[in-house]
C-alpha cells in the first residue's frame, strides 16, 4: 500500500496583472485590486503551509503576459523561499500569457522549484522519506501558442512508482469562449493511466472528470467581471489511488454580477435603500457589475436623466470606506422586455416592425472595425452569446425610447 500524497493544484496566477478598464476606481480601493494577485498568492503559500502539503503545482500563466514584470518574480521567488523552509516543493510550467521566450527578467528560483523546460513532455519525480511516490508531467510553452496535441504525448514511463500525475494547460478543442491552445478531448487524457490531471488556462473552476479527476481551479482572482465568484485552488490527497479534492478560496477581491429587481422603486430615490439591501448582505470586498431591472418604464427615464448614475455614486460613497468594501463599477437599467414591448409595440406597426429587425440583426458589422483596429482588439475578448444579446436588448430600448420622446 502506497503513502498518501498531498497537495495543492493552483494555476492562472496572472502576477502584476494591471487590471485594465478599472483605473478610474477610487485610488485607495485601486491599489488593493492592483494588489491582490500579490495577495492571493500570499494566501496560496499560507494554505500550502498550514495544510503541510507534499508539493504545489502550478499549471502555467503564473505572470500575466510575457514582459513579465521584476517586481513579480522577486515577489514569486520569495513566496517560494517561504516554501522551501518547510520543505514543499513547487512544480511548474509556463503558459501562453508568460512563454519562456518573453521572458525579460530572468529570476533564479530556489532549489525547491522544479520548472519544464522545454515544450516536449517530459517528467520530474518527487521523493519523500527516500522512497519514490510521484511522477509528475508536463511542459512549457516556448512561444507564444501551442497548437500540437499535446495530451498524447503524455506517456506513464516508470511503472514502479506510485502516483502519476499530469500537467497541462491547455483547452479542449470544442472550447468557444477561449483561444484554443495545445487542445485535447477527455478521451485523450484517459487513454494512459494517471492519477490526476492537473489542468490550466481556463479560469473558470471546473471537474472536467472525476475518475480519474481531470481539474480546472481556476485562476487565483478574478480580474474583470466575466470572473466572478470565489477564486482559488484545489486541496489534493492521493491515497491508494483515490483521490480527495477540496477547494480553497484565496481571493482578495470578488467580482460579482449582480440582478436587482428594482420594479417596486416608485421614486428615483426609492433605489438607494433597495439597492444597499442586496448588495450588503456578502463580507467580502466586492466590485458589482450591477443590472437593474424593472416593470416600471420610468426606470430608462431615470437612466436618461442621469439620476441613475447619481444613485450609484450615492451608494459607493457610503460602502466604499468599510472594511469588507463593495463598489459598482459598470450599471445598466432595463425595462423588462415584456413590459417594454406591451407598451409600445402593440399601438405602432413601425415600432413592431423596427423590434423585430433588431431583434434578428447580427452585431458583428457593427463591432467589426472596432475589433480589427491594432490598439483595441488587444483589451478586447470575443463577446458570449449572451453578451450580443444584452447589448441588441439594450440597443433597441434605447433607439425606441428616442424615437417615441415627446
Amino acid at each position: 500500500m502506497a503513502k498518501e500524497i498531498s497537495f495543492i493544484h493552483a494555476a492562472d496566477l496572472h502576477l502584476d496583472s494591471p487590471f485594465k478598464g478599472l483605473s478610474n476606481l477610487p485610488e485607495s480601493i485601486f491599489r488593493q485590486v492592483r494588489e491582490s494577485t500579490f495577495t492571493a498568492l500570499d494566501r496560496l503559500i499560507d494554505a500550502a503551509i498550514a495544510k503541510q502539503v507534499d508539493f504545489i503545482l502550478i499549471a502555467g500563466d503564473l505572470f500575466d503576459n510575457e514582459k513579465q514584470s521584476l517586481k513579480a518574480q522577486i515577489r514569486l521567488r520569495k513566496a517560494f523561499e517561504k516554501l522551501q523552509e518547510h520543505a514543499i516543493s513547487v512544480y511548474l510550467s509556463y503558459g501562453n500569457h508568460d512563454y519562456m521566450s518573453g521572458n525579460r527578467y530572468p529570476v533564479t528560483y530556489p532549489e525547491n522549484v522544479f520548472i519544464f523546460p522545454t515544450e516536449e513532455v517530459s517528467s520530474f519525480t518527487f521523493v519523500k522519506d527516500e522512497i519514490k511516490l510521484a511522477q509528475i508531467y508536463g511542459f512549457s510553452y516556448e512561444n507564444r501558442a501551442v497548437y500540437e496535441r499535446k495530451a498524447k504525448a503524455y506517456k506513464i514511463n516508470n511503472q514502479t512508482i506510485p502516483y502519476h500525475i499530469a500537467m497541462l494547460h491547455g483547452s479542449i478543442i470544442s472550447n468557444t469562449e477561449h483561444d484554443v491552445y495545445a487542445p485535447f478531448q477527455i478521451s485523450d487524457l484517459v487513454e494512459e493511466d494517471f492519477n490526476y490531471w492537473a489542468l490550466g488556462h481556463i479560469h473558470k473552476r471546473e471537474i472536467l472528470k472525476n475518475s480519474p479527476p481531470i481539474v480546472y481551479p481556476g485562476n487565483l482572482q478574478g480580474r474583470n467581471r466575466k470572473e466572478t465568484g470565489e477564486k482559488g485552488c484545489y486541496h489534493v490527497v492521493l491515497k491508494d489511488k483515490q483521490a480527495d479534492l477540496s477547494f480553497i478560496p484565496l481571493q482578495s477581491i470578488e467580482f460579482q454580477s449582480k440582478k436587482i429587481d428594482v420594479s417596486s422603486c416608485k421614486q428615483v430615490h426609492d433605489l438607494e435603500k433597495c439597492i444597499l439591501t442586496e448588495i450588503t448582505e456578502t463580507k467580502a470586498p466586492q466590485l458589482i457589475d450591477l443590472t437593474l431591472t424593472s416593470d416600471n418604464l420610468s426606470l430608462k427615464e431615470w437612466e436618461r436623466q442621469k439620476h441613475v448614475e447619481d444613485i450609484i455614486e450615492l451608494i459607493n460613497e457610503t460602502t466604499v470606506a468599510e472594511t469588507d468594501w463593495k463598489y459598482i463599477f459598470r450599471v445598466s437599467a432595463n425595462v423588462k422586455q415584456a413590459v417594454f414591448h406591451e407598451a409600445f409595440e402593440t399601438d405602432s406597426p413601425f415600432i413592431a416592425e423596427l423590434s423585430q429587425y433588431l431583434e434578428e440583426a447580427d452585431i458583428l458589422p457593427y463591432t467589426r472595425e472596432l475589433y480589427q483596429h491594432k490598439q483595441a482588439r488587444r483589451y478586447l475578448e470575443t463577446l458570449s452569446n449572451e453578451e450580443e444579446q444584452e447589448i441588441k436588448e439594450e440597443a433597441k430600448q434605447l433607439l425606441i425610447q428616442e424615437l417615441l420622446k415627446g
